[in-house]
């Protein structure tokens, strides 16, 4: 039996792909490439290249590989893009999910895992925020991940397959053995944007509205690293295999950072003090949210092991020098 791994050469899946190799399990890769690289999967998993949403691959790869399993990260992750382009996003995110889950029904695929988002909350009332909380989503990239959530409950009361929803808060740093990391170039992660700048990579970097109702004005998030999230995974999918019940959990931490201490803590951590602008709010933002991690501790057993903001922003430095000379060597 094997692994089905979609957005297997991106940021997270490429994580994955990893943990699972660590963990012994057989793993295939599935990636369109279009935002993942093709050395970021370790030449012993396939890869194989295309969409999610092209029946005839997704089932004739479920087949070959003896999958009993998928974990489904390929997607658009951009809120002000999903404002500005809804029907891409619903497209990518939601009904291209629905052809993949359909594929995995029709051929047996018992377990799925997929990856959520802390969007469908929107702007919390309270905070941290539980997975009983009023789901109120302010950006189409919110609604198009709730709507999978939807179909997967649906799904799983008329067919044989279970789920794990894992609903991320904000993903970063880098595998602690730097074999992958965050590589877009263009990528809008905070912790990213503001490693690049610190070593040179960007002339500065903005910050996006000082006047929201948190402490220092800026945006709260909780950051989890990139290594425990896909760790939770891995909990996940035991879980299911041991014949757990199918539920939703929240991947975080349980405590935020502002967007302005986040970036001090990037500056001294790399010694540089590097220039930011303020500029405007952006559309889709809420003001502040973080995770409240009982449900998955509790049920899945999952135990953080790198829940350091230091540690995770030295991680982010250290892959981006890494990529810096990938690119001059």
């Amino acid at each position: 039996m094997s692994v089905l791994v979609t957005g297997g050469a991106g940021y997270i899946g490429s994580h994955m792909v990893l943990e699972l190799v660590d963990a012994g399990e057989s793993v295939v890769a599935l990636d369109n490439l279009s935002t993942g690289f093709r050395w970021a999967v370790p030449e012993n998993v396939p890869l194989v290249v295309g969409d999610v949403a092209d029946e005839d691959l997704v089932t004739e790869t479920l087949a070959r590989h003896d999958v009993d399993a998928i974990i489904h990260f390929a997607a658009k992750i951009v809120v002000p893009e999903s404002v500005g382009d809804p029907l891409g996003y619903y497209l990518n995110n939601t009904a291209k999910a629905r052809t993949l889950l359909a594929c995995a029904v029709d051929s047996g695929v018992r377990h799925f895992i997929f990856s959520s988002t802390a969007a469908v909350y929107g702007d919390p009332d309270h905070n941290p925020v539980t997975e009983d909380a009023t789901l109120k989503p302010l950006s189409p990239y919110g609604r198009s991940k709730l709507m999978v959530e939807w179909m997967l409950a649906d799904a799983a009361k008329a067919h044989e397959v279970s789920y794990v929803a894992l609903r991320y808060f904000n993903v970063a740093g880098a595998d602690p053995k730097g074999r992958s990391g965050q590589s877009a170039p263009h990528a809008t992660h905070l912790i990213k944007v503001a490693a690049q700048t610190a070593l040179g990579h960007r002339p500065k970097m903005q910050v996006f509205g000082t006047d929201y109702p948190t402490p220092d004005g800026t945006c709260v998030r909780d950051y989890i690293q990139v290594t425990d999230l896909v760790r939770a995974h891995l909990d996940a999918l035991r879980h299911l295999r041991s014949g757990g019940d199918s539920l939703t959990c929240n991947c975080g931490y349980a405590r935020g950072f502002s967007v302005l201490e986040v970036i001090d803590t990037v500056k001294k951590v790399s010694g540089v003090d590097f220039p930011v602008e303020i500029v405007g709010r952006r559309p889709g933002d809420p003001a502040a949210i973080v995770a409240a991690a009982d449900r998955i501790k509790s049920t899945l057993g999952w135990t953080p092991r790198h829940d350091d903001l230091k540690t995770i922003v030295r991680q982010a430095l250290d892959w981006e020098r890494r990529l810096h000379n990938r690119k001059i060597g």
